[in-house]
């Protein structure tokens, strides 16, 4: 199949005809032939056709990934929802301030670049087919301008509304929901004035930087936002939980009726957080706990540990792999002033990852000392910094500070001070015991225990969703270039609208039978290239795309979309109404009339396989 291939070098657009085939049941390109640039490529269909028709001017365009991106918004629409809330002032012209959050989304869901270059982005694609703007409107400082007026109440209401649209378009079927928090990164000076933008400890290592924590709750069915909230970046987890506790609980209840479970992770967990929850009817939580406060219960025997069925240890167990599979030990005990149900499982492949891991760590503290070791006894001045580099190294690597004892002694015969230095086994020994292993508590008595270790392993599906947020291409929320508090929240809206986009397509290919990410359906669809070409004696261009690759087929028939014209449109459908009398082509009798009262609505290309064309009786047929 010959399709129309765009690379990019140095920011220059060159073009390739490639011809792709199934080999070994994979496509791959097999044969390739290289066009040029666009003007080259225009100075190649001006040479004719031989049939008197030039093409004096061609312009490729992106399209493919931007249609699907506004294909998402179509079912939402948060254009309209913010221009409810913020009204278009009486000589205001241009996009409204709910278009311009639209079309930093836009870009959000295909290749962020910053709101400078997002005209020059856009006047690269087919935005004027798809959804026509005075691209020279959007420039930066038209943003700010129109986010000035997004005042921090007005953004809540704006994502209140936004996701009751999502839960109406895609209802949880579960009341079982994850949240979780992380920080973003900033290059905002340290003078600037900010109360969002604060110093603390990054999930990136760069603690020197100010940064703006951001809370997320997740549905755990449909992995969809329905709830965040941006706060200080100084502010602790378990402090930032106590404060929005009710409007997590309240997005909870908004999005299902009867019994809800919240999912979280240690940090959260405080007294006053858990009493909370405890004081309300119908809530409950699963949350982890640091092995730390509970060594009792990681010295607990393997042989009371027991597999736990989920998918990934059915997998090991047709692979003939059962000792590597996740084990579970039930008990009960007395956590924040009541009994709770606790689990304990072990991950026979996590503990060797990290006995790995922990192995290289004690070989790296070894070196240290030993360099240390030698640097004293060439230089005395050593001594008091000896134990302060091995502080440091300790922290550096995550490590406990007594699985070595280090000591400075002093020679009595020259008074020359020595370190040295020996591994604690029993230290070490307890410290290995707790890899693999992982505590959960929950207020849960009548779940098994195989339902509360799958909706603990399900919080990964929020920690996904902060790993997309911090993608260069797709979301992108950091780093964050924007210096005032009203901007931030405006930026992190339009991210968090990006990710409910993304999550939205892939539930939508996954119903159709089409399993891919988010990520894949959009680089695939980056593709695809709409061209207008310009020939002698005609004023206006003719549209065309190119050639379909297999997956941008898959793709766009699942959406219920055909290429037609030049364009994406929805495939036509035939639809009969009034009585109808037909007969169908039954494969055991041949015929078999059928009387139909209400209207009936058939693929068109479906036609001909379901019916016989000779016993086709249509009082009307409308064409869709």
């Amino acid at each position: 199949m010959a399709h129309l291939h765009k690379k990019t070098k140095k920011g220059r657009p060159y073009y390739y005809v490639r011809e792709t085939a199934r080999v070994d049941g994979k496509s791959k390109v097999v044969n390739q032939i290289y066009l040029g640039s666009p003007e080259r490529i225009a100075q190649l269909a001006s040479g004719g056709s031989g049939k008197g028709v030039e093409c004096t001017k061609l312009a490729v365009e992106e399209y493919g990934a931007l249609w699907l991106a506004n294909l998402m918004d179509n079912h939402v629409g948060i254009a309209p929802i913010i221009d409810s809330v913020i009204k278009r002032g009486k000589k205001e012209k241009g996009p409204s301030v709910g278009e311009y959050f639209l079309y930093a989304a836009l870009n959000r869901m295909i290749d962020t670049t910053s709101k400078r270059a997002l005209p020059d982005w856009y006047r690269a694609t087919a935005i004027q087919q798809i959804r026509p703007v005075d691209v020279d409107e959007l420039t930066s400082e038209r943003y700010f301008e129109k986010w000035d007026r997004v005042k921090e109440k007005d953004l809540q209401e704006i994502a209140s509304l936004f996701f009751k649209k999502i839960v109406e378009l895609e209802k949880p079927k579960s009341g079982c929901f994850l949240f979780d928090t992380t920080n973003y990164y900033t290059y905002m000076a340290g003078q600037t004035d900010s109360d969002l933008a604060k110093r603390g400890k990054n999930k990136e290592g760069k603690d020197w930087l100010r940064q703006v924590g951001v809370a997320l709750l997740v549905s755990r069915d449909g992995e969809i936002p329905l709830f965040y909230r941006e706060y200080e970046g100084n502010r602790h987890d378990s402090k930032l939980f106590a404060r929005i506790v009710d409007e997590v609980f309240s997005a909870m209840k908004r999005s299902f009726s009867g019994d809800l479970t919240v999912v979280f992770d240690k940090g959260i967990n405080s007294e006053d957080n858990i009493a909370a929850i405890d004081a309300k009817d119908g809530i409950h939580f699963i949350t982890t706990y640091s092995p730390s406060y509970a060594e009792d219960l990681i010295r607990v025997k393997r042989s009371e540990f027991k597999p736990v069925e989920t998918s990934k240890n059915l997998h090991l167990e047709r692979l003939g792999k059962g000792e590597d599979r996740l084990v579970a030990f039930r008990t009960s005990g007395e956590f924040w002033g009541k009994e709770r149900t606790v689990v304990v499982t072990f991950n026979p492949l996590t503990a060797a990852k990290q006995r790995y891991s922990f192995d290289r760590k004690l070989v790296d503290l070894r070196d240290l000392l030993q360099e240390l070791k030698s640097n004293l006894n060439r230089s005395q001045k050593w001594k008091e910094k000896v134990l302060k580099h091995y502080l440091d190294c300790c922290r550096r690597l995550h490590l406990p500070d007594d699985l070595y004892e280090v000591m400075v002694e002093e020679n009595k015969k020259d008074k020359k001070s020595a370190l040295v230095f020996r591994k604690d086994y029993y230290r070490i020994g307890r410290y290995i015991e707790r890899f693999g292993k992982n505590i959960l508590i929950t207020d849960h008595k009548d779940w098994s225990t195989d339902e509360i270790v799958r909706a603990g392993l399900d919080r990964y599906m929020v920690e996904k969703a902060f790993r997309q947020s911090k993608d260069d291409d797709l979301v992108g929320i950091m780093p964050l270039r924007h210096w005032t508090d009203g901007k931030i929240r405006c930026h992190i809206f339009t991210c968090i609208v990006a990710l409910a986009y993304l999550r939205l397509l892939e539930i939508r290919l996954r119903r159709a039978g089409l399993v891919i990410t988010a990520r894949q359906a959009i680089e695939e669809m980056q593709k695809l290239h709409s061209c207008l070409c310009w020939t002698d004696g005609r004023s206006n261009p003719k549209r065309i795309l190119e050639e379909l690759t297999p997956l941008q087929a898959q793709i766009i028939a699942a959406l219920g979309f055909e290429p037609a014209g030049g364009v994406l449109q929805k495939k036509k459908v035939l639809r009969y109404r009034n009585s109808l009398i037909f007969c169908l082509f039954h494969p055991s009798n041949t015929e078999t009339p059928v009387e139909v009262n209400a209207p009936l609505e058939l693929e068109s290309g479906l036609l001909a396989k379901h019916f016989h064309r000779n016993h086709v009786l249509v009082d009307r047929l409308v064409a869709n």
